[in-house]
């Protein structure tokens, strides 16, 4: 049978790993799909570069077109990252009769929507599962394994690099400045770290798992995104104390008024499966009503794992490849045409719980007084923890875990006790998950 053909966008990190995973697996990948896949052109601006990384079977050039436009290529693996040139040659392939495979997140965040359509038109397929969490298959597990299932919500530490940061911020009383400066050294942070440390990174794989479970258009511009730059040690220690640790984790979660898209930092409880996941490891648990709660963990990026999941993407590309297209798996889990706009919950309409951190004077009738205007909207207290502060006289630390509550409720009470003149710093506020 003849062989299926790949062209390469891009031979990085990730793209060497697929060549080379792909090679040297050859004989295990073709027992399985039953015909040779090869990757048979290589596109990369350092022409010379790439030729010395492909053995001689493989032509490689510097204009990715030419790839797209070649007739004898069946499939294109879109490594070039972004969403400017490789939009573009993402829907040049699909308007060219290529299937596509990406890894490319920020992409699929930002234009899925239309790259779907655009697939679904042309009858071609579109691959994304290294778009999501690496080597982990999130993306078949959530579109295929769990489709008996009605999705109740998805909790995942989805950004290795900041789950490496909070980690040594944890186990070293780090400051997130000497952790990130450590996550650059090691080659898991880049220099400039913003996408991660901000949470967008996290966002864009967010919005992916969303709209497979759910079955909607990609919701990232509906997206709430915090990130971690603003977490402080001692609130690591802190909740370390009340039996928590600080995730940063990406929610996407069915409520009764929409759908609730956050990516932010968490409280989970410490003795939790999510919570001991450290380094630069990722985990996703999803809950669902007919198999309860699943947990899918591993590598989130470098080259060989993250192959892993371009390879798997190959061989059901392979599989289907002569496949009716309507028989095939649909990109995002539901039949085109049942795919829904939802409202996506504004943070005022999330409900949940916090974590609380007032620097207040030591003076008598002051937990009075805020837990006094925490009743006043309805918020109740788990429980608390004070502590006399180190650095200045006469002012002490007071934390506060709060069972569920609005947000907005959560917002017009911290406003009023802000404003007590004998809470003297901003009130820190993190939010907690049990996931349960």
């Amino acid at each position: 049978m003849k062989s299926m053909n790949v062209g390469l966008l891009g031979i990085g990190t990730v793209g060497l790993g697929t060549y080379r995973v792909l090679n040297r697996n050859q004989e295990e990948i073709e027992r399985r799909v039953g015909r040779n896949i090869h990757i048979s052109m290589v596109a990369d601006l350092d022409v010379e570069k790439a030729k010395s990384l492909v053995n001689s079977d493989c032509t490689v050039v510097s204009d990715a077109k030419e790839i797209i436009a070649h007739p004898d290529i069946d499939i294109v693996v879109e490594l070039i990252g972004g969403y400017g040139i490789a939009f573009e040659l993402v829907m040049s392939a699909i308007e060219s009769g290529k299937h596509v495979v990406t890894a490319n997140k920020a992409l699929l965040a930002m234009h899925g929507t239309e790259i779907f359509e655009a697939a679904h038109r042309k009858g071609v397929m579109v691959a994304f599962e290294a778009s999501v969490a690496g080597g982990i298959p999130i993306i078949k597990a959530l579109r295929e394994g769990l489709t008996a299932n009605r999705i109740e919500w998805i909790a995942g530490i989805i950004n290795g690099t900041t789950n490496f940061i909070l980690s040594q911020m944890r186990e070293k009383n780090w400051s997130f400045q000497q952790a990130l400066e450590t996550a650059q050294a090691l080659g898991y942070a880049e220099s400039d770290p913003t996408f991660d440390i901000e949470g967008i990174d996290a966002a864009h794989k967010a919005s992916i798992m969303a709209a497979i479970a759910f079955g909607i258009r990609m919701p990232f511009q509906s997206a709430y995104i915090e990130g971690i730059a603003q977490l402080q040690s001692q609130d690591i220690q802190f909740a370390e104390q009340l039996g928590y640790r600080i995730k940063l984790l990406g929610i996407a979660k069915q409520a009764k008024a929409g759908i609730e898209l956050r990516i932010h930092p968490c409280l989970v409880p410490a003795n939790s499966i999510i919570a001991n996941v450290e380094g630069a490891m990722n985990a996703v648990m999803v809950q669902a009503d007919a198999v309860g709660t699943t947990l899918y963990y591993g590598k989130g990026a470098g080259g060989e794992p993250t192959a892993s999941a371009i390879i798997a993407d190959l061989v059901d590309i392979t599989r289907l490849h002569t496949a009716d297209p309507l028989n095939r798996v649909p990109h995002l889990a539901f039949q085109p045409q049942a795919i829904r706009d939802v409202s996506i919950l504004s943070m005022d309409q999330v409900v949940t719980a916090y974590y609380l951190r007032l620097g207040v004077a030591d003076q008598a009738g002051v937990l009075a007084s805020v837990t006094g205007l925490l009743a006043e909207f309805n918020i109740s207290i788990d429980a608390m923890l004070q502590q006399a502060s180190h650095s200045k006289e006469e002012r002490t630390e007071l934390i506060i875990l709060t069972h569920q509550c609005l947000e907005s409720s959560m917002n017009a009470a911290l406003q009023k006790i802000q404003a007590l003149p004998t809470v003297i710093e901003p009130i820190i506020r993190i939010r907690k998950e049990e996931l349960i």
